[in-house]
């Protein structure tokens, strides 16, 4: 359906009503620091060579780290992870506190305990997007945790299949 050009439309507010009715999986991105954040614009971009993207905002607190680091992990959460989705997206928590299980590669990055799968991925690209960045990341290692069942946010909430 086209709007016509004499409704005014905020495309804000069109934009964000749309993608509520989007059901996204929930990632969080790690990087060396340590450092993370829940993402749920995480995407797949190519098999040959394997290739991830994910979006971050340039207000993010962790976003200079993404912009200085060469690399970073992906971590595919799942359904019974959702504290851990909520705490990787509040300001200000700590993220890697004592109540987070968490690994260290010997390339610096952390690897969160529990996952449904992670992807270590050496940056190749990052891109401007409005007030976002796109980063791109060749996928080096990783590993699936066979029956994890992906958590989902949908609507403003965390969720799972039923």
């Amino acid at each position: 359906m086209r709007i016509p050009p004499d409704v005014e439309t905020d495309t804000r507010d069109l934009f964000r009503s749309a993608f509520r009715r989007h059901a996204a999986g929930v990632a969080v991105v790690t990087t060396a620091g340590p450092v993370g954040f829940t993402a749920t614009s995480l995407a797949s971009v190519s098999m040959e060579p394997p290739l991830v993207t994910f979006g971050i905002g340039l207000g993010s607190s962790s976003w200079p780290a993404i912009r200085d680091r060469d690399s970073f992990v992906v971590h595919i959460l799942g359904e019974s992870q959702r504290d851990l989705a909520v705490l990787f997206a509040r300001s200000g928590a700590d993220r890697f506190g004592p109540e987070t299980g968490y690994d260290v590669l010997d390339t610096g990055e952390p690897v969160l305990h529990g996952v449904a799968a992670w992807l270590r991925c050496e940056i190749r690209e990052r891109f401007v997007a409005g007030d976002h960045r796109l980063v791109v990341g060749l996928v080096t290692e990783g590993e699936t945790i066979p029956g994890r069942r992906p958590l989902l946010y949908h609507d403003g909430t965390f969720g799972s299949f039923t």
